[in-house]
């Protein structure tokens, strides 16, 4: 078909390093999903409405960048394109695969928004045209082609499989399939080749792929080039995490609590135990028995799987920080051989979806506000561990937008390789 190129110009030196700092917006349709939708979604028990209301404020939207994935794909609504499904609407990842499948003008011939029967009936505007949320049942993926997946692991577990079985290609952004072995684990500048006979049209007729971990993908985007140059024996990962990977809720909750203190009024505090603002906790993630939480130990399995070895040790501390959208890790690395900084710094200047930040003169290193609404994960701080004898030491910090790379922009790069 006429919409599909497989030729994607690399970022000059220049574009790389253009970074845009955006405040936090909102949109008519974003603020309408919040405040009729998304409290009812959120886990755990909510306060009177008065209560639920102050959480219904801004949320970080933003501005358009031009995308630097592997695959780019550019035609928008043609009736020769895929039959598309995105199911949970109406949470913050749902809203941002709209304005993704946009930005790239992903092929579309039909789109279909499905949400729970609480979210069925309201309208959104997708690509200048008004749609009606359906509620997500069994018969919501007939006759569809790709369905992006963000509502949560027990949804994804139900209605993913339903889905495959009548010849759906499923991108599921939750936790529910990463670990199958049957289910490809993908970052596409990463392991293309684990989807490789998931394609539209193929000998394949529907499946599941899975999108990795935020925090996953955002460390091994920087990782990657570095582990494939000279191998990676240890990696030890800090995190320090957005509100966005709790969702929208949290990120209101956020600036409520950031005003309620500054206004020196009594803390909202519906979605955390902790109050957030101006504070930092550990991920609210369960523990498991070795000691780690489970956003840990994601990074730790998923890594492996990706990679496809057991032959590297990986630990992860992961904490919460009072920070909208983007991700920032600070990452120790033990290398199987030598690199220099001049040749770590090089390799990652070359790596798609790569953008460095790294101006040691004036002090400037990447920033999660550097990587909000971006489509690249930004590296700096690239230093030699001097822990460690010789050049087999490195250390990198990492900023990447949780929403984008880190979940939306991914799914639907994997779907661009299905096509």
């Amino acid at each position: 078909p006429s919409w599909l190129s497989h030729a994607s110009a690399p970022l000059t030196s220049r574009a790389k390093r253009h970074v845009l700092l955006v405040r936090p917006s909102i949109t008519p349709t974003m603020q309408s999903l919040m405040a009729s939708n998304a409290l009812a979604g959120a886990r755990g028990a909510y306060a009177a409405p008065n209560s639920r209301a102050k959480l219904n404020r801004r949320v970080a939207m933003s501005t358009r960048r031009p995308a630097a994935g592997a695959v780019t794909v550019r035609a928008g609504k043609t009736p020769d394109g895929p039959k598309v499904a995105i199911a949970g609407i109406s949470g913050a990842v749902g809203t941002e695969f709209m304005r993704v499948l946009v930005e790239r003008d992903f092929p579309y011939s039909e789109m279909k928004m499905l949400a729970s029967a609480r979210s069925a009936g309201k309208e959104v505007e997708f690509d200048g045209e008004t749609y009606v949320i359906e509620e997500l049942t069994e018969d919501s993926f007939d006759g569809v082609d790709i369905a992006l997946f963000s509502a949560g692991g027990s949804i994804s577990k139900k209605f993913g499989p339903l889905a495959a079985a009548k010849g759906c290609f499923v991108v599921d952004n939750s936790s529910a399939f990463r670990m199958d072995p049957d289910v490809p684990l993908v970052i596409p500048e990463v392991n293309p080749e684990a989807m490789a006979d998931y394609k539209l049209g193929g000998a394949r007729k529907g499946g599941i792929i899975a999108n990795p971990n935020c925090s996953t993908i955002i460390a091994l985007m920087a990782v990657t080039p570095i582990h494939r140059a000279v191998g990676v024996k240890r990696m030890i990962a800090s995190t320090y995490q957005a509100a966005s990977g709790a969702g929208a809720l949290a990120m209101a909750e956020l600036e409520q609590q950031t005003r309620d203190v500054l206004n020196g009024d009594p803390v909202t505090m519906e979605i955390f135990s902790w109050q957030y603002a101006f504070n930092l906790f550990s991920h609210n993630a369960p523990m498991t028995e070795n000691g780690y939480n489970e956003e840990e130990m994601k990074m730790v399995k998923e890594t492996r799987k990706i990679w496809g070895t057991e032959d590297v040790q990986i630990a992860a501390t992961c904490i919460r920080v009072p920070v909208m959208r983007a991700h920032a890790e600070s990452i120790n690395l033990e290398l199987n051989g030598e690199l220099s900084e001049e040749e770590a710094r090089a390799i990652l200047e070359k790596a798609p979806g790569v953008s460095l930040i790294d101006d040691r003169a004036n002090n400037k290193f990447p920033t999660p506000l550097d990587a909000s609404d971006m489509d690249d994960v930004y590296v700096g701080r690239i230093r030699r561990d001097i822990s460690q004898e010789g050049n087999n030491g490195l250390e990198l910090f990492v900023c990447g937008d949780q929403i984008k790379k880190g979940a939306a922009l991914n799914a639907v790069q994997v779907a661009e390789l299905l096509l």
